[in-house]
């Protein structure tokens, strides 16, 4: 049982989400709406920038290094989906917004990584940010919980995505355009946002799939082994909860918002596969509700537990104490010192032969009446 401990103990250390590091600045406050400040941490050496063009007929992929090399492809019929990875640096961001003319909100929340989920209309375009939670395979025992934001932007006949690392999260969505005859590159540009949203809620289930192997090791532990780091964990897993409750909550209520309002850029056929997007945010919701019932279902009975080996601990000093109670008293009565000359009680067994052994005789005999009786009481 311990071993198996040990083993579920070392795949809880990296089961936990790892949180972006404390942000190394904040907008400095009394800036303008819209100023542009990169408030995360760099994760890569350069901004990456890819253009896939696709229709029905073709699907192109080409990185650039300047955003004009993408013109050709904008002014084409054809479908164009810009992904950028790297947001550190906001200069080479900026000739980006500036070529599609992007509102300065716009501009700020994609490198503002503190930004809650949201999605927003303005007048030639639909502004989505989201938190994307992925796990990565360490080959071994235990998986890690990561995340970053993902920012969304469509536009007529196109689509910009801002990333902060090259996680390959949308290399599905590449394989799919590779496909001929896929929905993808038959439908508009909407179909496409929808499909970078979709995948991204897809990856909430594996986080959550993971999160709930995590709470039934961590159950495990708390039952076999009720520990002090076991209450750290469940305090972590408590705080992930949270975490990820609210990366999600309020795109909810954005989604929601897209499909009931109206607007010239998602077609009424494409707020059909929104729903479907709705529904699997809301089940998501429900999910990480049970998780968090889970979590303090552990700590009661973490506390519980440990209530239990307090009780028992303070049962088994009861008994001895009970037991030592006469013993002290015998001890203390033929302890007490007395004059036979000089009072008229007299304490034979003070003066006989065999007082001292008849004395721890009847202590042994009266310990081991005590034990039986507790025995058979139940109490041992």
């Amino acid at each position: 049982m311990k071993k198996n401990a040990k083993k579920v103990a070392r795949k809880l250390q990296s089961a936990f989400i790892q949180r972006p590091a404390k942000r190394t600045h904040r907008k400095p406050p009394g800036q303008k709406p819209g100023t542009a400040i990169y408030t995360g941490i760099q994760r890569m050496d350069e901004v990456i920038m890819t253009v896939h063009d696709f229709d029905e007929q073709h699907y192109d992929k080409i990185p650039i290094k300047k955003i004009e090399t993408s013109e050709p492809f904008l002014q084409s019929e054809s479908k164009t989906w810009i992904q950028i990875q790297g947001l550190h640096d906001v200069e080479k961001l900026r000739s980006v917004w500036d070529y599609f003319e992007l509102h300065p909100l716009i501009q700020e929340d994609i490198v503002n990584m503190s930004q809650r989920p949201k999605i927003e209309h303005y007048s030639d375009s639909v502004f989505i940010v989201m938190r994307m939670i992925t796990h990565k395979d360490n080959g071994s025992e235990s998986q890690d919980l990561e995340t970053e934001q993902v920012s969304i932007v469509l536009g007529k006949n196109y689509v910009l995505s801002f990333q902060e690392s090259d996680t390959p999260v949308f290399d599905p969505i590449i394989k799919r355009l590779e496909m001929e005859n896929t929905r993808l590159r038959k439908l508009d540009a909407d179909y496409l946002a929808y499909a970078l949203t979709d995948t991204i809620v897809d990856h909430y289930y594996h986080a959550l799939d993971l999160i709930g192997e995590t709470l039934e090791d961590l159950e495990e532990l708390v039952i076999s082994e009720p520990d002090e780091k076991h209450l750290q964990k469940i305090h972590a897993m408590r705080r992930d909860l949270i975490y990820f409750r609210k990366s999600v909550w309020s795109l909810r209520d954005g989604l929601n918002s897209l499909i009931r309002d109206e607007s010239p850029l998602i077609s009424e056929e494409v707020k059909v596969f929104i729903r479907d997007v709705y529904d699997h945010l809301v089940q998501v919701i429900d999910s990480i509700e049970t998780s968090r019932e889970m979590v303090f279902g552990l700590y009661d009975m973490y506390m519980s537990g440990l209530s239990n080996r307090m009780n028992e601990v303070m049962k088994v000093l009861t008994i001895i104490a009970t037991i030592f109670i006469p013993l002290t008293f015998i001890a203390g009565i033929y302890g007490m010192n007395f004059n036979p000359e000089a009072s008229p009680w007299n304490m034979p067994e003070l003066s006989w032969y065999y007082g001292y052994p008849a004395s721890l005789a009847i202590m042994v005999v009266l310990t081991i009446l005590m034990i039986f009786y507790f025995r058979r009481k139940g109490w041992l």
